[in-house]
């Protein structure tokens, strides 16, 4: 009996020592799973991160430019052809909006939307930064009277009609502001011209308020303002 009640004793002694021992395995485990979990999450977040967009190879740029562009929008981006407009100097955000929309179809020229699908995300960028690198050839009005009523409705707009002055969103100097509105200092008359008559009347239709602008637009004034644009410094 002796015997037996020793075994006993033995036996519960060794029951809280075992608990400890267990939970000591435990408590070191956990660290372990822990620092499993977050080098998990870790790797989870680098394979999660947008990759970066290459800066712009302005050497490609240019070789691409000559390659496809030059043609028609002349060296370095100034287009000697009335039609066609000066690329020198514009923002390239909005030059590589451009190309995209002509790639998509969402802008129509059957002309320009086969160039562009020649072109990668990195062509366009790059040509875009490229002909911006350029300084643009400064252009001139060739109407004095239509000038003037052009300089009116740019600065001023035509309030009774509700039309917008063109230098609330092109500055007073037709620069624009980077990455929203064009540069339109200098440009062809006769290209703006054919892109407020576009916009006017629906041909062009990727920029909502454009087309309302141009809706509320005449010929005469269109021709006015697209004069006073070719002369602005």
């Amino acid at each position: 009996m002796k015997l037996l009640a020793s075994l006993l004793t033995a036996a519960l002694l060794a029951v809280p020592a075992f608990d400890a021992l267990a939970q000591g395995h435990a408590a070191a485990e956990k660290p372990a799973a822990a620092a499993e979990n977050h080098a998990g999450d870790g790797k989870a977040a680098g394979e999660g991160k947008a990759a970066q967009p290459a800066k712009p190879d302005l050497a490609q740029g240019e070789q691409k430019f000559t390659a496809v562009c030059v043609a028609c929008h002349g060296a370095g981006g100034n287009s000697g052809v009335p039609a066609n407009p000066k690329l020198a100097q514009q923002h390239p955000e909005y030059i590589i909006k451009q190309l995209q929309e002509f790639k998509a179809g969402k802008r129509k020229n059957p002309i320009m939307q086969g160039f562009a699908a020649q072109l990668s995300d990195d062509d366009m960028r790059n040509i875009g930064y490229y002909v911006a690198s350029n300084k643009a050839k400064e252009g001139f009005a060739k109407d004095k009277a239509l000038a003037s009523m052009g300089e009116k409705i740019y600065r001023g707009g035509i309030a009774d009609r509700q039309i917008a002055a063109c230098a609330g969103c092109h500055s007073p100097n037709g620069a624009g502001i980077p990455a929203q509105y064009p540069r339109l200092s200098g440009q062809h008359a006769d290209y703006t011209v054919a892109q407020l008559t576009q916009f006017r009347e629906g041909v062009r239709n990727n920029s909502l308020q454009m087309t309302q602008i141009a809706a509320k637009l005449n010929d005469r004034e269109i021709r006015a303002v697209a004069d006073y644009i070719a002369g602005l410094r």
